[in-house]
């Protein structure tokens, strides 16, 4: 049936996009064909606004296998063993309904690996809540932490690390990013259908009406008070299905069954039939009927859309597709050929004897539009940035320390990740809590450290050097356990695309990810970008969200942040500017107060630092290493002195007290070693240009820094009770 005018609009489409879809079809859509153009033209699916600005980044390095545009990227990390990486968003669904949508955020990124031929290993998560003393923000940290856990510990796949931060402006929109590490075992897949007579095989559950518009009605639009009633878009997700489908893929694979794999998320069918044939030069024809379906009486639209989880869409040749029954069925999941390649260059779909579309597949893969949105810095710029807001010290230091110590965004996050099985398959070198996790891979000597890290206050500040902060403070935090940043993933998370300022903010971002990028020789293998995360006209900070892979030789000599014995001494590694206040911990908790400038990064200095860590774990000098970050020296000294229950004693030197403990200053780490290794130390230091100093020694059971000295047990219950205490209050 042919669709009106009006429908597209509901569906998310512009007038302009429904005439360009009239004039690639030479009539008017069915109401098939503008559903699956909706979808597959949604913001969340085409990147229409973002696609011009991406195209800066840095996608090719000597150990990138896969870049940008399949299911994840894929990188060497030593001869034979290679590993799937990528983060993605979930932070519409996670909104509307915590629970579900965290979980099915989870099942998505893990199906993107596997849809590389990659075993799932590891999982980290990223996430932006409002202020926990708000009852609406502790259901939604309690919903998303629990959809997390329960979908990862049931699909067997540990959660190592993550970060979780609190700011007024997540309120409403809270952030879900998951990021997860794969494993190559057999054979390197890609999502390219390339032969004509081929077969589409969709194995996994059974489609339903959940999810259905979930990338054009959640994702590709602000949300309002309305939005409550956007629930039935959040798709529903079965773990224990996700397992069985993880494994019989695998299988599969290593049998050589299949051609080329896509998973289902974004889009639903339409994504992955439109999407492999354009890569690979075919056309598909489709048999709706053949869809096998939980719900009676969907309509055509509604398979084709439906965004219902644990599904996979496998390429096979004929001669295969009984032994591909065969695995399916032993591993209880439902397998139907679903299409049949062709050389046509088209998608056609049919249902109950009817075409329901007929549409050239690049139309829908290759051909939205591509916007070059208007930008404009935003003018309340220049009054924050004139600011100083660390500037003044405290009245009370020790109560200042205190404060930012038990602050929502620095303190303990055990609460979180004890709620997840970091340890399944007992590969997790470093557990959640440190700089970086650490994942031995294929129970030899080599490994992978991963971390994210994106600090929002700076890119609020200033999007290009905050993002630049955001890229070197993740490749600090893998180069303190000892590894070398070998590449990024990124999730990209900003307010509607069609404000001037957020796409000024968002251009901003992607030029500092790609500068930095480009020095630190950290390609962009893949990422996402999620827009329109506002409510009611109100934005986000700009978030730029920074996954970083590690290469680590040998995973024993990987470093944790803890102190360990007596006496060690502690090596201050860069030099502090005192007026590295612009968004920091300190001006927010103690001054209340979000302003200023960011810390200016030098990407030469903190080059320098990196590979004089990486130097230091191979020769075993240090017994830990930590980066100056968040919360300035005085927090990273004290999660060392807590990490391993012991004290220390340092002296504070000749810069403002305040300044030298909470200064966040980039290019900086601590590390702690032998006294009779100090000497070494400091040499290997200066033969990377490293400023270094020794500043204090571990010890004892008082956290003591110039005027202030606080207990170890007085530090350890304000660090680790703020964040369930605050809940639990909130909760009752």
């Amino acid at each position: 049936m042919s669709a009106s005018r009006a429908v597209h609009q509901e569906l998310g489409l512009t007038d302009s996009e429904l005439a360009q879809i009239e004039e690639i079809l030479g009539r008017e859509p069915t109401y098939t064909e503008l559903a699956m153009f909706s979808v597959m033209w949604s913001e969340h699916c085409s990147y229409k606004s973002s696609r011009v600005h991406l195209r800066r980044l840095p996608t090719s390095g000597e150990s990138v296998l896969v870049g940008p545009g399949e299911g994840a990227g894929v990188i060497g990390i030593a001869p034979g063993v290679s590993v799937a990486w990528k983060i993605e968003s979930h932070n519409h669904p996670s909104f509307v309904e915590p629970a579900s949508g965290a979980a099915t955020g989870v099942g998505g990124i893990v199906r993107d690996i596997l849809s590389m031929g990659a075993r799932p290993v590891a999982l980290l998560d990223s996430l932006r809540f409002g202020p926990v003393d708000e009852a609406r923000n502790a259901y939604l940290v309690e919903g998303v932490v629990h959809g997390i856990s329960s979908y990862g510990n049931s699909i067997g796949v540990p959660t190592v690390g993550g970060e979780a931060l609190f700011e007024d402006c997540y309120s409403e929109n809270p952030l879900v990013n998951v990021a997860c590490l794969g494993v190559i075992e057999t054979k390197l897949m890609h999502g390219r259908a390339e032969r004509p007579g081929d077969l589409a095989i969709l194995i996994g559950s059974a489609t339903g009406r959940d999810g259905i518009g979930g990338a054009s009605v959640l994702a590709s639009a602000e949300f309002d008070e309305t939005s409550a009633s956007k629930r039935p878009s959040v798709q529903v997700g079965d773990p224990f299905t996700e397992k069985l489908l993880i494994e019989a893929t695998l299988e599969l694979i290593a049998r050589g069954l299949v051609v080329a794999c896509q998973d289902l998320g974004a889009g639903g069918i339409s994504c992955p039939t439109s999407e492999m044939t354009s890569k690979g030069g075919t056309g598909i024809v489709v048999d709706i009927d053949n869809v096998h379906r939980r719900e009676p009486g969907m309509e055509p639209f509604e398979v084709m859309i439906s965004e219902s989880q644990e599904r996979m869409l496998l390429i096979v040749r004929p001669e295969d597709v009984d032994a591909v029954a065969e695995v399916t069925s032993r591993w209880g999941l439902d397998a139907r050929q679903i299409g049949r390649l062709d050389d046509s260059g088209r998608l056609r779909a049919s249902a109950n004897g009817e075409i329901e579309a007929d549409v050239p597949v690049d139309a829908l893969a290759e051909a939205a539009p591509i916007y070059e949105r208007p930008m404009a810095r935003p003018g309340w710029l220049d009054r924050l940035n004139a600011e100083e807001p660390g500037a003044d010290a405290p009245a009370d230091l020790k109560e200042a320390f205190l404060a930012v110590l038990g602050s929502p965004g620095i303190c303990s996050k055990r609460w979180i990740w004890e709620q997840y099985d970091h340890m399944i398959f007992l590969g997790t070198v470093r557990p959640p809590g440190g700089d970086a996790a650490v994942i031995r891979l294929r129970g030899g000597p080599v490994g992978v450290a991963v971390s994210v890290d994106g600090p929002a206050r700076y890119c609020y500040l200033d999007p290009y050097e905050g993002a630049r902060l955001a890229v070197a403070e993740a490749a600090r935090n893998v180069a303190c356990v000892g590894a070398k940043p070998v590449a990024v993933t990124n999730c990209l998370n900003f307010g509607s695309p069609e404000k001037p300022e957020v796409m000024w903010q968002f251009a901003e971002a992607v030029r500092g990810i790609s500068d930095a990028c480009r020095e630190l020789d950290t390609p962009v293998v893949g990422g996402n970008v999620s827009f329109y995360n506002e409510t009611n006209g109100r934005p986000i900070y700009p978030t730029p969200v920074i996954g970083m892979l590690g290469a680590l030789p040998d995973v024993s000599l990987a470093l944790g942040h803890r102190f360990q014995s007596a006496e060690d001494e502690i090596v201050l590694l860069g030099t502090t500017d005192p007026a590295d206040f612009g968004g920091s911990e300190f001006a927010k908790i103690v001054n209340k107060t979000i302003a200023g400038r960011p810390p200016h990064l030098d990407l030469a200095a903190e080059i320098a630092l990196q590979r004089m860590l990486e130097r230091a774990a191979t020769t075993s000098l240090l017994r830990s290493a930590h980066d100056i970050s968040s919360g300035g020296l005085a927090i990273t000294l004290a999660e060392s002195a807590l990490a391993g229950n012991i004290g220390f004693t340092v002296d504070v030197g000749d810069d403002p007290e305040h300044a030298f403990l909470f200064a966040e200053t980039p290019a900086r780490a601590i590390v702690s070693c032998a006294p009779g290794d100090t000497t070494v130390v400091l040499a290997l230091a200066e033969e990377f240009s490293v400023a270094a100093r020794v500043i204090g020694t571990v010890g004892g059971d008082q956290l003591s820094f110039g005027s202030v000295a606080v207990s170890l047990s007085d530090a350890q219950n304000v660090y680790e009770q703020t964040l369930p205490a605050s809940l639990s209050a909130t909760m009752d």
